[in-house]
């Protein structure tokens, strides 16, 4: 039997890692330019994309411990290796539906630090308090001390549906991270880590003084895992990979890349790899949606129905202004930077004219992950189950059986609650959006065209199938066939050589369903 080797899936701890033979991709060169060439940091990342382990390898570096990293670009660079008292902080811990909460994490942590370096304030404010440790243990040591704060945001994500008890949190960490600012004479480093740039109205108002490296061209490959180091590192991977599924090194590596790669955090930056899925499906030996599925905020897919966005755009459609992609300020119509720093979208191109962004989705588990979701809510049910398995859409289209596969979505659109019948058309094509996207994932499926848009095209190895789709107060499956022709989009694949299918059918705001075509 061939061993595998280690793959670090969740090992956060830069020391337990390094000392039990996991496998590391080196990101120290990365480090060594942050702590010499400036002092206070910010650097957002979605979730999983291995924040927590660069902030391990920092506070093991500020504490010296040159043996952890023998054999890493670190090692020919640093000469000094001197240690400093670090504080490391984890706001990750704790539920945060409260204030309450909050306190309580926040006094865990300064008890945990005032024990080992005693408290020298009588006062209960956790400003005062924080301000007062680092005082001490900078007296203590005479050096100048090392903040790191893992997950910063973590209350204010958590609550962030809940305007209320998010301000509150919100005025609580305002008072508590502003110490890093008061306190600057007495610190040799600061770094902060989350997902999100809760900036003007939060803590960021006070922290203007961070240096922001989340959107630095220098910077894009400091988390996750690069073109270049996927190659470098992860070659026996790929190829004990491509062996069990029965592909060559380079068709598995395209998938992999399909999969997982995508992300783009600068206009400049090279595509990044997801690494918690990337390692996952190397050591499962499968594909899946390894990320997408450790939790995706409910409340991101009740605000984009409620706000009625329009999902199609995300596709790759999306534009931003720089100035305000990582400008997040909590309101229902100003989701798209959320979206963007929580990994549901990603950097697509950038106009230099303009100064302003494309996004889209970064790659295929995301999308069809993030579409799935989405699916019930359109559908206000709360499981579709067996309901809507894609498969048994696809084989009916890719076998020619087009009758049978619109009987198949007028039953499966009849499951549409009562509720619904007052909706607009743009919610039904929105339903019919995510239905057709979703099969996707196992034929060619798309919505544009040179000469404009379909509701949705479908590709097989035999066959082009064009949809439109109308809601019969307004208009009928004629009409449907007629805008297909009139808007040529079958031009595009009339040279494709296969068989083209043009498919025109009426929603019944009666029926709830699909009443004829």
């Amino acid at each position: 039997m061939v061993h595998s080797r280690k793959l670090p899936i969740g090992i956060q701890d830069f020391e337990y890692l390094r000392t039990n033979g996991y496998l590391y991709v080196d990101k120290t060169e990365y480090l060594y330019d942050i702590v010499t060439m400036g002092k206070p940091y910010f650097l957002g990342r979605p979730r999983r994309f291995g924040k927590s382990l660069f902030l391990s390898t920092l506070k093991a570096y500020f504490l010296g411990k040159k043996e952890l990293f023998v054999g890493l670009k670190i090692a020919e660079l640093e000469t000094e290796w001197i240690e400093y008292p670090v504080l490391y902080i984890d706001m990750s811990v704790g539920s945060f539906t409260n204030e309450d909460s909050l306190k309580d994490r926040l006094n865990a942590i300064l008890e945990n630090f005032e024990q080992e370096w005693g408290k020298t304030t009588k006062s209960e404010d956790f400003s005062i308090r924080f301000e007062a440790l680092i005082r001490n243990v900078h007296k203590q040591t005479k050096k100048d001390v090392v903040v790191l704060i893992d997950e910063y945001d973590k209350p204010l994500f958590n609550s962030i549906d809940n305007i209320e008890i998010n301000s509150e949190i919100n005025k609580l960490l305002l008072s508590f991270y502003s110490t890093l600012k008061s306190a600057d004479q007495y610190l040799r480093f600061v770094f902060l880590t989350g997902v999100t740039k809760f900036s003007r109205v939060s803590v960021f108002s006070d922290l203007n003084h961070l240096i922001d490296i989340s959107m630095d061209d220098s910077y894009t490959s400091v988390c996750g895992i690069s073109e270049t180091e996927i190659t470098e590192y992860f070659a026996p991977e790929i190829d004990r990979l491509a062996e069990k599924l029965e592909k060559t090194h380079s068709q598995t590596l395209a998938e992999l890349k399909r999969h997982y790669n995508g992300y783009h955090f600068s206009e400049n930056g090279e595509g990044m790899y997801n690494p918690f899925s990337l390692l996952n499906t190397f050591k499962k030996g499968k594909f899946s949606k390894y990320w997408f599925e450790t939790g995706t905020p409910s409340f991101l897919v009740k605000i984009l129905k409620n706000i009625d966005f329009n999902i199609p755009i995300m596709e790759n459609e999306i534009k931003i202004s720089a100035d305000a992609i990582l400008d997040y300020r909590f309101e229902f119509g100003n989701i798209i930077p959320l979206l963007y720093q929580s990994g549901y979208l990603t950097i697509k191109s950038y106009d230099r004219r303009y100064n302003s962004y494309t996004l889209g989705f970064p790659n295929e588990e995301v999308k069809y992950g993030f579409l799935n979701e989405l699916l019930p809510t359109y559908m206000d049910k709360k499981d579709i189950g067996s309901d809507f398995y894609a498969p048994n859409f696809v084989e009916e289209l890719q076998t020619g059986q087009t009758e049978a596969f619109m009987t198949r979505i007028r039953a499966f659109l009849s499951s549409i609650p009562y509720e619904l019948n007052n909706k607009t058309e743009k919610h039904y094509q929105t339903i019919f959006y995510l239905l057709f996207n979703l099969m996707g994932q196992f034929v060619e499926a798309e919505q544009r065209s040179a000469a404009g848009r379909a509701d949705a095209v479908v590709i097989t190895a035999s066959t082009v199938y064009v949809f439109e789709f109308k809601i019969d107060e307004n208009a009928s499956a004629e009409d449907a066939i007629k805008q297909i022709n009139d808007k040529g989009y079958l031009i595009p694949f009339s040279a494709s050589g296969k068989r083209l299918v043009k498919v025109g059918a009426e929603f019944s705001i009666k029926e709830r369903t699909l009443s004829r075509w």
